[in-house]
C-alpha cells in the first residue's frame, strides 16, 4: 500500500517563501514520476511540476516556472517543492502525487498541504 503525506504548508506573505515536502511509503520506481498539483478554492485542480524518480528530469507549469523548484530524496523516499516569490494566487491545497508508470497516470495522492499567500 502507497501512502503519501504531505508536510510544510501554511502563512506566508507575497514575496516569500515556503517548502513543502512529501513522504513516500513503498518502493519508488525508476519509472516513477512524483508530481506536485494544486487546488484553489473554485478553480480546477491544476498540474504544478513533476520530477522523474530515475532521471531526475523536472518539468514544470508556466504558471510556477523560475520560482518554484522540485526535487527528491531518494535515502529518504521525499519529495520537495521549493516555493520562492510566492504570489497571492499560489493560494491552494497543494497535493502530492505519484505516476507509477511514469505515462502520465497519477495513481496515488495524498491528503494535500493548504498554502496560503497574503498580499
Amino acid at each position: 500500500q502507497v501512502h503519501l503525506t504531505e508536510s510544510g504548508g501554511g502563512l506566508v506573505q507575497a514575496g516569500g517563501s515556503l517548502r513543502i515536502s512529501c513522504v513516500v511509503s513503498g518502493r519508488i520506481y525508476s519509472s516513477t514520476a512524483m508530481g506536485w498539483f494544486r487546488q484553489a478554492p473554485g478553480k480546477e485542480r491544476e498540474f504544478v511540476a513533476h520530477v522523474r524518480w530515475g532521471a531526475g528530469t523536472t518539468y514544470y507549469a508556466n504558471s510556477v516556472k523560475g520560482r518554484f523548484t522540485i526535487s527528491r530524496d531518494k535515502a529518504e523516499n521525499q519529495v520537495h517543492l521549493q516555493m520562492n516569490s510566492l504570489k497571492p494566487e499560489d493560494t491552494a491545497v497543494y497535493y502530492c502525487a505519484e505516476d507509477r508508470g511514469g505515462n502520465g497516470d497519477y495513481d496515488y495522492w495524498g491528503q494535500g498541504t493548504q498554502v496560503t499567500v497574503s498580499s
